[in-house]
């Protein structure tokens, strides 16, 4: 009876989870300033799955992504010019060659850390996917266009892993989010063209 209890509660946990994040995600794809809060309650529960999952590179990275989102709802709201709305904008090459140093260096530390002092499963994996994570959702705070083929990436691995750990409904979630990126990634980028071409338009002189 315990044990009946004990999965279906992990149920309800990973199911409401899985329906925040698809809600956040698609509310994102549409640059819908609540995709911020419905995130904050998509990390909530994602960190008691985790815990129960001893996937703690993925449960710490939880709190992470709270105080990101708070970051992201205020930048998008006043990130802009003139505390205006944050408009989508490109990646440089010196933002990647630092975010790719620091998802490197985050991986090497995590992943020896899980793998000598926890009972972590697949510590450097899960390092991997934690901290590549972590990049992509610093860059859709800045509305970086290219957090969306960086989450694609990080999705397809997500989706082998938590298929691994026996989390079906979050393995589909992730398979969802491949195709929600790839919107995100659609959608954006005509969002910048248009910003690109009002900008050039307003530049024209009278």
């Amino acid at each position: 009876m315990n044990v009946l209890l004990s999965a279906l509660r992990n149920d309800w946990l990973e199911a409401t989870a899985v329906a925040f994040g698809i809600i956040s995600v698609y509310l994102s794809v549409r640059q819908n300033i609540w995709s911020w809060a419905t995130a904050i309650v998509n990390v909530l529960f994602y960190f008691l799955v985790f815990r129960q999952a001893k996937l703690y590179a993925d449960m710490g990275l939880q709190l992470v992504y709270f105080a990101l989102s708070v970051y992201g709802w205020y930048e998008w709201l006043y990130g802009g010019t003139n505390r205006t709305v944050l408009k989508v904008s490109r990646a440089t090459p010196k933002m990647s060659l630092v975010l790719a140093t620091v998802v490197m260096v985050s991986v090497a530390v995590l992943g020896t850390l899980f793998a000598r002092a926890t009972d972590a499963a697949l510590p450097y994996l899960d390092s991997t996917t934690a901290s590549t994570s972590l990049a992509a959702q610093w860059m859709m705070t800045r509305k970086v266009l290219e957090n969306w083929a960086v989450w694609i990436a990080v999705d397809v691995v997500y989706v082998g892993m938590f298929i691994y750990k026996s989390l079906y409904l979050t393995a589909g979630l992730y398979a969802v989010f491949i195709v929600l990126a790839a919107m995100g990634w659609a959608q954006w980028k005509r969002s910048y063209a248009v910003d690109c071409q009002s900008r050039a338009g307003a530049a024209v002189p009278a």
